[in-house]
């Protein structure tokens, strides 16, 4: 039998993932929204395209929960997109209600399903559908790491003149504007950054990183990224499904790893069939250690405020 994904959430990254799972075949699809027509629509689409890629997975759009049971994986995109002059922070109480109500639903119609959260503020987002969904923390994760590491791989990648293939790059730490990318971790055929750019450099790609998601929300000047947001949920399905035990920046429950206790924040970890199978533990430095508490602190700081 055939795996099956579950998104919620039938917007441009919601629709953009199930566009790379069904153009690849390798799960069937349901796309809900409360929109009505909206999930039908794009459903009916995608099946469409599906003779075309050589696909034989299924693709439904659905407003019925009841569609959505006995998932393998749940995505979680369902929220009210960044608009210009916003941080992801600022999409807080709204994002809250929705990731409640489709957690709630979702988790009690796919009770052994892991759930990957996309939702903005994302490590939050991830600890409240952890505490709404009941679910082992393991099988809960939150995948902003993944699409702030491929925005630091493409710009080092731009900057050196050099493929992104051959670029591994490593973000840490909340998946907002004090997320920390790691130039001593990321490499480029295995040589360090800090080898190959001068440090005012690095700077800079730091800085860019960080703004990345606010970079292509002023451009677009209405919605944000979801292309790139996409292909890096995409990777953690294909992880998950085929068990591959990669390891990916993700934001994962911690119980002691990093110095941290109960809390939803961005670390390298083990991805496979259960979910986090393991916390990569890095020896950081002081200055490393520094701002990967500042960014704890400011995860933190919002959990306080929706009272997690």
């Amino acid at each position: 039998m055939r795996k099956k994904v579950t998104i919620l959430g039938a917007g441009n990254v919601g629709a953009s993932a199930a566009q790379l799972i069904a153009h690849d075949g390798i799960a069937d699809v349901v796309l809900y929204d409360i929109a009505e027509g909206l999930p039908q629509g794009k459903a009916l689409d995608l099946a469409e395209a599906c003779p075309l890629w050589n696909s034989s997975v299924s693709v439904k759009g659905t407003n019925s929960y009841e569609d959505t049971a006995h998932a393998d994986i749940v995505i979680v995109t369902a929220g009210f997109p960044r608009k210009p002059g916003m941080s992801r922070d600022d999409l807080l109480h709204a994002n809250t209600e929705v990731v409640k109500q489709v957690v709630g639903e979702s988790s009690r119609k796919s009770p052994h399903a892991i759930i990957i959260v996309v939702t903005n503020p994302m490590d939050v987002m991830a600890q409240l559908a952890w505490k709404v969904s009941g679910f082992d923390h393991r099988k809960v994760i939150g995948m902003g790491g993944v699409l702030d590491s491929t925005r630091f791989r493409t710009f080092v990648s731009l900057e050196l003149g050099v493929s992104v293939i051959d670029v591994e790059a490593l973000v840490m730490g909340g998946h907002g504007d004090q997320m920390v990318p790691m130039p001593r971790f990321t490499t480029v055929k295995g040589v360090p950054i800090t080898k190959l750019l001068p440090p005012e450099k690095i700077t800079s790609l730091i800085d860019r990183t960080r703004n990345g998601g606010a970079e292509i929300v002023s451009l677009l000047k209405a919605g944000s990224a979801y292309y790139a947001p996409a292909a890096a949920t995409y990777q953690m399905i294909r992880t998950i499904l085929f068990d591959e035990r990669r390891i990916l920046p993700c934001a994962a429950y911690l119980t002691g790893q990093y110095g941290v206790q109960n809390t939803y924040v961005g670390v390298p970890a083990v991805l496979g069939k259960d979910g986090v199978e393991r916390v990569i533990e890095l020896e950081l430095n002081n200055e490393e250690k520094k701002d990967f508490d500042k960014s704890l602190a400011a995860v933190k700081t919002l959990l306080e405020k929706i009272a997690i």
